[in-house]
């Protein structure tokens, strides 16, 4: 679960972007994505989804480049960081991405894969992979079929989708109806497909500190 709350540099810079939507977003607004966390936590998705010392379910699924990319394979080179971004139109996704991106020669000193799935169509993902120069693998999980696996992921309140489908369009991207989407959920999963780290929060704008996960990977050895 999320211990870390409000301490790392990454979320320094998450939280300007909270502070600008309180500034900017009304009452109502503030209100509707509020009952949405609070969703979310009701859901019994933190519940469900895995947690340390699960078994990671293994998948194959296409990268934005529609080349096959399998988790086992991967786990073959050594573990994997794992983590779920809702989409390229989400800020406090792309401010993630790009501390990720930033300790990714770190990740791979330690011989870690990183890999970001999203529910995104694949030419929604390849466009976010390129505007954010990501040098890691960005798989479509379409349907939000593994993270379903995976137990991530859960519904809107109709107040947040019907914002999100007037304002981005999130039918479209994502190629479904659902109206779901996963937790901005990160795993550490060892070379034996065990999970050794997890962060799982119901509040999308927290994110897993990039020098967590880096910790996670160290105590592998």
């Amino acid at each position: 679960m999320n211990n870390n709350k409000n301490t790392g540099a990454l979320d320094v810079l998450l939280d300007e972007v909270r502070q600008a939507g309180a500034a900017k977003f009304s009452d109502e607004k503030k209100q509707i994505y509020a009952d949405g966390i609070s969703s979310v936590a009701n859901s019994g998705v933190l519940d469900a989804a895995l947690n340390v010392g699960d078994k990671a379910p293994n998948f194959t699924l296409k990268n934005a480049l529609n080349e096959a990319v399998t988790l086992n394979d991967e786990l073959k080179n050594g573990p994997v960081v794992l983590t779920w971004y809702r989409g390229g139109w989400c800020p406090y996704c792309n401010i993630t991405l790009h501390a990720l991106q930033e300790k990714l020669p770190e990740f791979k000193n330690e011989g870690a894969t990183l890999l970001a799935l999203t529910p995104e169509l694949p030419d929604n993902s390849l466009s976010t992979s390129e505007k954010n120069n990501l040098e890691f693998t960005v798989l479509s999980d379409i349907g939000n079929a593994i993270g379903k696996e995976y137990g991530v992921v859960y519904t809107l309140t109709d107040d947040v989708a019907s914002m999100y489908n007037a304002g981005f369009g999130l039918n479209k991207v994502n190629g479904d109806a659902s109206n779901t989407l996963p937790l901005a959920a990160t795993y550490v999963i060892d070379t034996n497909g065990i999970i050794k780290y997890a962060f799982l929060d119901a509040d999308y704008t927290a994110r897993a500190e990039p020098l967590e996960i880096l910790s996670a990977l160290r105590k592998l050895k």
